[in-house]
C-alpha cells in the first residue's frame, strides 16, 4: 500500500466532453515516443497556451476547474491558495513505450490524468519509493480519472503503453507559478533549498516530468 493519497473518479468527464476529446485524441499525428499538447487557462478563464480549440479549453476550464478545487481541498487544503492556473494537457504515448518512476515538479499542486483511449491499455502505476518499492497500480478504464497532490520525493509514479495501442490520456493539473515555490515546500514540510537546487541542477526534470503523470 501507497504512504499517499489518491482520488479515483469513474465517468469523469461529461458525455459531450469525453466524446470531443476523444475524436481529437484518435486524430493526432504523433512524431515522438511521447507526444505532449499543453493547454493553459488562468482562474479567469484567459488562455495562457492552446494546442486544442480554444471554445473546448474554456468550456473545460468553466466545468472542471471548481470540481478540481473541491477535489484538492480532500487531498490538501492548504495548496488551495495557490492555485494560479489550470493545465489541460493531452499526452499520447506510442505503443510499448514507457515514462519513467518521478514524482511531479512543485508546479503541480494538484496532479490529474483521464484515461480517453483506446478501450484497454495500462494505467497509472504509483510507488512509495523512486526504486519501485509497494507498486500499487490504477486500471486502465475510459473516463476514469486519478489524482493525487504530490509531495516532493515521496509521490513515486510512472506510466507505460502497451504493445497493442497507442495510450491516450487528458492531463487535468492545477498548477502554481514559481514564485510561490517556497510556499509549497512549506506546505509539504520539505527543504526549500534542497528541492530549489533540484531544480536547478536538473532543469529537464522541471521542464518535462512537470507536465505529465
Amino acid at each position: 500500500m501507497i504512504n499517499y493519497k489518491i482520488k479515483i473518479y469513474d465517468d469523469f468527464l461529461e458525455a459531450e466532453d469525453l466524446k470531443e476529446l476523444s475524436i481529437y485524441a484518435k486524430n493526432l499525428i504523433s512524431d515522438h515516443d511521447i507526444n505532449v499538447l499543453h493547454n493553459e487557462i488562468d482562474l479567469n478563464n484567459k488562455i495562457l497556451n492552446a494546442s486544442i480549440d480554444k471554445d473546448l479549453l474554456i468550456r473545460l476550464n468553466k466545468k472542471y476547474l471548481e470540481k478540481g478545487i473541491s477535489i484538492l481541498k480532500e487531498l490538501n487544503e492548504e495548496k488551495v491558495s495557490l492555485i494560479d492556473y489550470s493545465d489541460f494537457t493531452i499526452i499520447k504515448t506510442k505503443k510499448n513505450k514507457k515514462f519513467p518512476i518521478h514524482d511531479d515538479t512543485f508546479n503541480k499542486l494538484l496532479s490529474g490524468v483521464v484515461y480517453l483511449y483506446p478501450e484497454n491499455n495500462f494505467g497509472t502505476i504509483f510507488y512509495n519509493t523512486k526504486s519501485g518499492k509497494d507498486k500499487n497500480i490504477i486500471e486502465w478504464k475510459i473516463n476514469r480519472a486519478v489524482f493525487f497532490s504530490r509531495i516532493e520525493q515521496e509521490t513515486w509514479h510512472s506510466y507505460e503503453s502497451d504493445n497493442a495501442n497507442d495510450r491516450i490520456t487528458l492531463i487535468f493539473n492545477l498548477m502554481t507559478k514559481e514564485r510561490n515555490l517556497k510556499k509549497v515546500f512549506d506546505v509539504e514540510k520539505k527543504n526549500y533549498f534542497i528541492g530549489k537546487l533540484r531544480y536547478k541542477i536538473n532543469p529537464y526534470l522541471y521542464r518535462f516530468f512537470g507536465k505529465t503523470i
